[in-house]
């Protein structure tokens, strides 16, 4: 998962995008980067954090009325500063680009464009690609007007060529920006307007909130396979490219979207509130002896509530978070997600000693964090722990964007709950059933179908995942991990 921001406005966009990058950045704390544009094209990138990237010396020089940004959770290269988005070609016209998901046919991609179109694709970040083969389309009309109909003909050839996961924004220089999103919808993207002034302006975001921070009401979710392209007079060309199932990634609204966010036409609030609503229907039977709810920061604290509310037991926030330390679910690597445990979250010991505890989370995915909250808050004197999670099992990787790539990684990987409390140090472990999470989150938004669970089932929606494929990335990810070890030592 990474975030995502295109601005075409009728003003500078240096500080709306700066600002809009803030509260994205939960998407994505590896790297970022911001790329105006005014005549020809401004970029800043960096490793680590939005604000420690940025000073006043390199926003002053980030001149435009458009503008890219973009916050980068890595999940394929070694997180080097040549991966961080976004990126940006000269030829032809210009084009410039950022992207959320996840390119599952990358390599087989940059080998195609080296030995076909003798292109170099210089990084492991596959909006390379995607740029590269989007232009490889439209350079066949440079001499041409460069009309609407050609750049949704460009983005249909992206859909044959490119596979996986992917919400695109593009600026072609003195044309216009362009928005697409795969066929499948795996990777949320909205689309901006505001019409009260002479000049309108647009924008594209991977969360509602983004938008909303910049002031855009008029906000609506681009549909699956389609494409939005601003030209440069500021007309809006809107076009459905191509029709498959729709299935946005579930794990959006279990952990990685902000609360305050819509996407999909669901509210990620509600839906947590929903997904402890539903969990109390598999806690209840179960006769357990709780003293206090407690919820794990931030994300686990709606349902918590909702729990803690209707099994009439007490809420208590009993892991205090330090704001300055990230999501240690999106660090790269499991040794500093380890560290960085012991350094976000600290317990009242008040909360916990002599109480039966029922801790809620999002979900559990190696254990790791799990497995350290549960000793932290026996350490702080609980006599019992029930650790329960609002989503299901977590079985299978994700080709799509996020890192969780290798089937060893999965604690629930072929394990009952049993077996899963006792690697944990818990009491009970409590899982949510698989049918009845994605019904708590599409009980907003019944038109969806069904979600992408290909982690929590094996069941890839884009069919194209072979045991060929997720052996070759488990390579990859082994190779980078053993890579990071060394550099650590």
């Amino acid at each position: 998962m990474c975030g995502v921001l295109g601005i075409y406005d009728n003003e500078e966009v240096i500080v709306k995008i700066y600002n809009a990058m803030l509260t994205i950045q939960h998407r994505g704390q590896d790297s970022a980067g911001i790329l105006t544009y005014n005549g020809k094209y401004h970029i800043k990138k960096g490793n680590g954090l939005v604000r420690d990237i940025f000073d006043e010396g390199n926003l002053a020089r980030l001149k435009g009325h458009v503008g890219l940004g973009h916050t980068r959770y890595p999940t394929v290269g070694e997180g080097s500063v040549e991966d961080a988005q976004p990126f940006w070609i000269n030829y032809p016209f210009g084009i410039a680009g950022a992207h959320n998901g996840n390119v599952t046919n990358f390599l087989d991609l940059k080998k195609e464009l080296f030995e076909k179109s003798h292109k170099i694709i210089n990084s492991n970040c596959d909006v390379e690609v995607i740029l590269n083969v989007f232009a490889g389309y439209i350079e066949k009309f440079k001499n041409r007007e460069l009309t609407p109909e050609i750049i949704f003909n460009a983005v249909r050839y992206v859909y044959k060529k490119v596979k996986g996961s992917y919400s695109v924004v593009l600026h072609i220089a003195d044309k216009g920006m362009l928005a697409f999103r795969d066929p499948f919808g795996l990777r949320p993207l909205l689309f901006g307007e505001k019409k009260d002034r002479l000049v309108p302006s647009f924008a594209f975001a991977s969360e509602s909130v983004a938008l909303n921070m910049m002031g855009f009401k008029d906000i609506k979710d681009l549909e699956p396979g389609s494409a939005v392209f601003v030209d440069k007079n500021k007309k809006v060309h809107t076009k459905k490219i191509v029709n498959k199932p729709f299935r946005p990634c579930i794990f959006e609204y279990i952990y990685f979207a902000r609360p305050d966010s819509d996407l999909n036409g669901i509210n990620v609030y509600k839906s947590r509130a929903e997904l402890g609503r539903t969990l109390v229907k598999k806690i209840r039977p179960l006769g357990l002896d709780i003293d206090v709810v407690v919820p794990v920061p931030d994300s686990a604290r709606t349902a918590a509530i909702e729990i803690a509310r209707l099994l009439k037991k007490k809420y208590r926030e009993g892991l205090v978070k330090n704001r300055y330390i990230g999501r240690t679910f999106i660090m790269p690597g499991n040794t500093m997600r380890q560290k960085s445990i012991f350094h976000k979250l600290n317990p009242i010991h008040s909360v916990f000693a002599g109480k039966n505890v029922l801790l809620v989370d999002d979900s559990i995915v190696r254990g790791n964090t799990s497995r350290s909250i549960i000793q932290m808050v026996r350490n702080a004197g609980a006599k019992k722990i029930y650790f329960a999670s609002y989503s299901a099992p977590l079985t299978n990787p994700c080709v799509y964007g996020i890192d969780m790539q290798t089937t060893d990684e999965f604690i629930a990987a072929n394990a009952a709950p049993g077996t899963i409390a006792a690697k944990l140090g818990a009491d009970a472990v409590i899982y949510q059933d698989l049918k009845e999470m994605e019904q708590a989150v599409r009980q907003q938004n019944k038109k969806i179908k069904s979600f992408c669970k290909a982690c929590f089932n094996g069941i890839y929606p884009t069919n194209d995942v072979s045991p060929r494929m997720l052996a070759q990335i488990a390579r990859e990810r082994d190779s980078n991990q053993a890579k990071q070890k060394t550099t650590e030592i």
